[in-house]
């Protein structure tokens, strides 16, 4: 599953919440930006240099990588499909940009859009965080208003304006998407009809 927004809709509190006690694999992308206040390198992202990102953008190291306020972001190839060979779901949690690589490689991505309840709402939290300028912020505005014009092209889309609805909307989407999975399994129908 591949779960996007703009930057402070609430992605990664709605992943923390939505993952707890599941066993997901949950892939961890790089980044070439620095880590914010009570981020922690190997848990919340790996922090990389320009170099070490390059150099594995280079040997196809990545699903999907993009640049994003001057900072590249990637999801490493390799672990994702070391879980998917051990038959767990797979969640990522990327950028707009990277969502619609990841759709253009797989028919198996299942797109989902986090959206703010308003523009707002989505200024008084990234101004909350208080990691940023008001230039950056400015910026990363004006970004999220051309990613919730995208919005359209993704199979879900979660409002995130009440914490525990949207981590039930997540999970609902989690189960209905495992049932169709389910359903869809050759393998699975025939043993169940003994052939």
């Amino acid at each position: 599953m591949v779960m996007t927004g703009a930057s402070g809709v609430g992605k990664g509190t709605l992943r923390e919440k939505w993952l707890r006690d599941q066993n997901v694999f949950y892939s961890m992308s790089w980044t070439t930006r620095a880590a914010r206040s009570g981020e922690r390198p190997g848990l919340d992202y790996h922090f990389v240099t320009d170099e070490q990102f390059e150099s594995h953008a280079q040997s196809g190291g990545f699903l999907e990588h993009a640049q994003f306020a001057d900072n590249r972001y990637g999801t490493p190839r390799g672990p994702i499909e070391e879980a998917l060979a051990r038959g767990q779901d797979v969640i990522l949690e990327i950028e707009v940009l990277g969502a619609m690589q990841v759709a253009t490689q797989t028919d198996e991505a299942i797109l989902v859009f986090i959206m703010p309840p308003s523009l707002d709402e989505l200024r008084r939290r990234l101004e909350g965080r208080a990691t940023e300028t008001p230039e950056q912020i400015e910026k990363r505005l004006a970004r999220a208003r051309e990613e919730i014009l995208e919005a359209h092209r993704f199979r879900y889309v979660v409002v995130n304006d009440d914490l525990e609805r949207a981590v039930d909307d997540l999970l609902a989407i989690q189960r209905a998407e495992r049932l169709k999975a389910e359903r869809l399994n050759e393998a699975a129908l025939q043993t169940i009809v003994g052939e």
